[in-house]
């Protein structure tokens, strides 16, 4: 039964013909199963209670949440050693708010370490293996939670973007990740990475659950002052599927294979499907145009994420000294035990970032490093949103194609000849756009995924653009190994 959407559960729940003991009686049996093979998840909550079913959609039924995510009693690791054994004594905002709708918390989901990484194998607890091939990575950082939706553990689970942590995985799984506007999630409780680009969000199965679930997110928070009031903004309630008219764009350079020497047949066959997808928005009335930006101003996004990035977290995360919490480390005086803590606990992408923000938070290097990154994110914003003003929404496919083999990823991130398409998805974090990835084919067996992103505050219509494709192609509440053509 969890392996159904959140409608088709409720409507099941409210009508008496399964009972909420019974769907997290499925999802903690099925969550064991799923960490045998994916190695999905940090904690299993065994003793999750059932709770009375109202007419919240949400209530009595099973979820999972990423494990940077505070959970009241309930062991919060970031997947990191340095939190192995933290036990926070709050709610995040998030989860505080999910509570509220009657949704049962089955499990923490494993993830990069702090979310810092894009393939699922930094997390203290080992390698996450996508349950569709488990030779091949989720991506991350929010892998556990794509390898468990994708899984049918249940309908969805919460996961954090700071790149594209929700959507590539969401993507290289087969399923739908939704990163909203920034701020309309609190992120109270949500273990900092980089502030001015984290954002909470969810995947799901579909685009409907992923706007029922954010509904019941969302809040303006007085613990988080980048939030901002969106209560009159009924996300579910809004998606209707019309969208004659709307006014896309894609990125030229980013799409156009004559810019891919020595293509692959594997991203041949994913552009094509990218552009098959165009047409079934066009046969709905919607105008789809290329667009032409300066490509050096779009090959500087990595360079710009890397400094803006580790930057904040080196400063973010200086709170981590096994002082205040986490395992002691060992030492003659207070430096000796901060020092020993950090070497020990902190894996070695970890450190290389916290190096690496350091450098560039050094007055000497501040103005080279860390402002310029700043002024050019204030251009790639400032070019979107001038778009924004003519098109609805950019629509563009996530990655190159499906999901890497785990024993060739240092070959992949190597790869510059295709580092747009692996990294556009940055453009969402840089500027809080909306952002959205559904399923959007198959090639060998494997998903692949396109991304819609439009203007600040207008989730409503990239929700609704993605449920227009959504309803027109077969991979809507897709599971693992469910191959559709």
């Amino acid at each position: 039964m969890t392996e159904l959407s959140i409608e088709k559960l409720h409507n099941l729940l409210i009508n008496g013909e399964i009972s909420s003991e019974a769907l997290i009686k499925e999802a903690i049996a099925k969550s064991y199963e799923v960490q045998k093979k994916c190695n999905a998840f940090v904690t299993i909550i065994e003793n999750a209670k059932a709770v009375e079913v109202t007419d919240n959609l949400l209530s009595g039924i099973p979820y999972g949440i990423k494990d940077n995510y505070s959970t009241k009693g309930i062991l919060s690791t970031g997947s990191s050693n340095t939190l192995k054994n933290y036990i926070p004594i709050f709610d995040a905002t998030a989860v505080e708010q999910l509570k509220k709708a009657g949704a049962v918390a089955v499990n923490k989901t494993a993830l990069d370490e702090f979310g810092m990484g894009g393939t699922g194998t930094t997390a203290h607890t080992g390698i996450i293996k996508n349950p569709w091939d488990l030779s091949r990575t989720c991506a991350g950082s929010s892998s556990g939670s794509a390898a468990a939706v994708a899984a049918g553990v249940y309908p969805y689970a919460l996961g954090s973007d700071t790149g594209d942590s929700i959507r590539k995985p969401a993507a290289f799984c087969g399923i739908v990740g939704y990163k909203p506007t920034y701020g309309m999630i609190s992120r109270y409780g949500l273990f900092p990475f980089a502030s001015s680009l984290d954002t909470c969000g969810v995947l799901t199965r579909n685009v409907k659950d992923a706007a029922i679930v954010v509904d019941a997110m969302k809040k303006q928070d007085e613990k988080d002052l980048t939030s901002w009031a969106s209560k009159d903004m009924h996300l579910y309630e809004s998606i209707n599927g019309e969208v004659k008219g709307k006014k896309l764009f894609y990125i030229k350079e980013i799409v156009d294979e004559s810019n891919y020497p020595n293509i692959s047949e594997e991203l041949k066959k994913h552009l094509q499907i990218f552009k098959e997808s165009l047409k079934k928005l066009e046969a709905q009335g919607v105008i789809i145009e290329e667009v032409s930006i300066d490509k050096e101003l779009l090959k500087t996004i990595p360079s710009v994420y890397v400094c803006i990035s580790c930057a904040e977290a080196t400063s973010n995360m200086s709170n981590l000294t096994g002082i205040a919490f986490g395992p002691r480390g060992n030492g003659e005086n207070i430096y000796e035990i901060m020092k020993n803590h950090r070497t020990v606990g902190f894996s070695p992408l970890i450190k290389r970032r916290f190096v690496i923000g350091s450098y560039i938070l050094q007055k000497e290097n501040q103005e080279r490093y860390f402002v310029n990154a700043q002024r050019v994110r204030r251009l790639i914003v400032d070019r979107m949103k001038e778009l924004f003003k003519k098109y609805d929404a950019l629509i563009l496919p996530v990655s190159k194609g499906v999901a890497p083999k785990l024993d060739e990823l240092n070959d992949e991130i190597n790869d510059e000849s295709t580092v747009l398409l692996e990294e556009h998805l940055q453009i969402g974090n840089f500027g809080g756009f909306p952002s959205i990835t559904i399923p959007n084919g198959m090639i060998n067996k494997m998903p692949v995924g396109i991304n819609i992103t439009g203007n600040c505050f207008d989730d409503i219509n990239v929700l609704n653009i993605a449920y227009a494709l959504e309803s027109q192609m077969n991979y809507k509440d897709m599971t693992a190994g469910d191959y559709r053509e």
